[in-house]
Formats: structure tokens, sequence, C-alpha cells
């Protein structure tokens, strides 16, 4: 951190990204190639840049996103252009990034073509990181959507996902496939989302608040005001 102060929100990124980079050499030590699966939206930035600047073995190591919208890659609101933005930057550009999207008009036209590049990684992932929205929805994993059901029990990687709260539509990771992770990490700021999380660990309905489908398996919650 070159910031002679840096915040809370700082600290917990870079706490974050050396763990994450001693998971990453620890797996490599036993196997040729390692997965790393991150989340969108703008919590993980300052992560992102953190674990980029990190001397890894990074031609071994692929990335890939627990979700994404259907949009162009380029696109403002696309997930794979903020990893390319602020993770797959200096060291961290040697490392394979895996999208989550085809030229197909929808992410139903797609599913298939995604599922089979998704299981062609190194599973089980060294990680899996997971941010959390106020719905308590993780990765694209809404209370409100008609494809939850599917997603939480479908051993197929990817569902294609349409919700009302959402403007586009999107395909994410199902739970099944989010599960097959050495490491389980939940990245999170500020108060509210600290409610919501204390909300979830008080109750057991994963419809209400899915983020709850990981509390079972051991998870390791960074949390910054």
């Amino acid at each position: 951190m070159s910031d002679a102060n840096p915040t809370p929100r700082e600290c917990l990124a870079h706490q974050l990204a050396e763990a994450v980079a001693e998971a990453l050499r620890t797996d490599l030590a036993e196997r040729e190639r390692a997965l790393l699966v991150v989340s969108g939206g703008s919590t993980p930035v300052p992560f992102f840049t953190a674990l980029a600047a990190m001397e890894l073995p990074w031609p071994r190591i692929d990335v890939t996103l627990a979700d994404e919208r259907w949009v162009a890659e380029d696109a403002d609101d696309s997930n794979a252009r903020l990893v390319r933005e602020h993770l797959m930057q200096g060291p961290a550009a040697a490392a394979t990034f895996v999208p989550l999207t085809t030229e197909d008009a929808t992410p139903e036209q797609g599913a298939e073509a995604v599922a089979e590049r998704i299981a062609g990684l190194a599973w089980p992932a060294s990680a899996v990181i997971l941010g959390m929205g106020g719905d308590g929805h993780t990765a694209s994993l809404f209370p409100d959507s008609r494809e939850l059901e599917l997603a939480l029990s479908t051993a197929e990687p990817v569902v294609a996902v349409r919700t009302p709260s959402q403007p586009q539509p999107r395909i994410t990771l199902s739970a099944d496939r989010l599960h097959q992770a050495r490491r389980h990490i939940l990245h999170i700021t500020g108060g509210d989302k600290r409610s919501v999380l204390a909300r979830a660990l008080a109750g057991d309905d994963v419809r209400e608040l899915p983020i709850r489908a990981f509390l079972a398996c051991p998870l390791a919650t960074y949390w910054a005001p």
C-alpha cells in the first residue's frame, strides 16, 4: 500500500489479497493449475489491484467469475471488463481469464457452451470470493429470481438467470459449482451488509437470503466499515 494512511477497506483488500495469494501458492505446490473464482461490483476493486501486484506463477492460474450480466465484454457494467481492467494487469496479466459470456443473444442460448468452458477448469477452485447484496443475494442467486430453485439444486455448472429486480439477464455459476472450492471467502463492506449477514446467520431459509447457501461450509468473512 502506497498510502501512508490506508483506509480500513484498503487494509482489508490487502489482507484478502495476501490470503488468496498464499492459497494459490499452496495449491500450485501440489497441482499444475489453480483456479480462482471472483465476483464483480465495486467492493472487490481494491482487492483486484492488490492481488494483481502479487508475485505468483500467474501463467498457471485461471480466473473466472461467480456470475455475469449478459452484456458485451466491453460494456460498462460487464464484470469481465472490471476483472480485465483491475485484476488482469501487471504480473497477473499472465493468468488466463475465462469469461462467462458468448456471442449468443441470450444466456439461455449460450449456457451450454459456457458450461463446457467452466467444467474444463481445475476444480475444486483454490478459492471462491463471494460478494453479497443488500437483499442477501450472492453471485446471481437472487431472492426474486425465477431460476433460484434451479440454481440452488442443479448439478449443471451454470444457470441462465432472469430476475425482476435486475435490468439485464445474467448467467451464474450454480450453487453446486460454487461449493466446489477449497476455500470460500465473503468480502463485504459497510454496516448495512454486516446487518444483512447477521440476519442471514440467524435463520435458515435460503430462498429469503440466498447467501445462506454458503454459511454451512467454512466461510471466511472479510468485512470493513
